[in-house]
């Protein structure tokens, strides 16, 4: 068998340019980011109409506080998760589809990192509103835990054993 042939039996992974890969990786980052903004498109709009609700008034400086950075959070992330369709667009033709999504990776995880603070944020109002209990955020910070366990732990894990080095 040549260098070449044993080359080609040894690879692992596509046989593709660098532009096909580009626009497989960006369909699929597209696919991540619209299950990402549906859930913090849902959250971010039922945030916004807490403020309107009789109940807000009701509420102490701190809850109040906690809900004014919860909703910045859940904008923040919403800008974010918004942000790959933006580049996508204005970047559009201008053959640079592989930094494009380079940077449109970053801001999904970027995105994933402020949902993450959004809904932890959210999920604490709610059981302190709910509860009055002051095992509260050690509750929340089991959720947390649990999140980073589901979002970046076990894909780090998956990603470390099972790819070559």
């Amino acid at each position: 068998m040549t260098d070449a042939e044993q080359g080609r039996s040894r690879r692992r992974g596509r046989n593709e340019t660098e532009e096909e890969r580009a626009d497989r990786m960006w369909q699929e980052l597209i696919q991540e980011v619209r299950v990402a903004q549906m859930g913090v498109q849902i959250l971010f709009g039922f945030l916004l109409t807490v403020v309107f609700t009789p109940k807000y008034a009701d509420l102490s400086d701190t809850d109040q506080a906690i809900y004014i950075v919860t909703v910045v959070l859940g904008a923040c992330a919403t800008g974010a998760l918004i942000g790959p369709v933006s580049l996508h667009r204005l970047v559009s033709g201008r053959r640079i589809k592989p930094q494009a999504v380079q940077w449109a990776s970053r801001l999904t995880l970027l995105g994933l990192l402020l949902l993450l603070a959004t809904t932890s944020a959210s999920l604490l109002l709610i059981l302190r509103v709910a509860t009055h209990d002051d095992s509260v955020p050690y509750l929340v910070a089991g959720v947390v835990c649990w999140y980073l366990l589901c979002w970046f732990g076990l894909p780090m894990w998956t990603r470390h054993r099972h790819t070559a080095r």
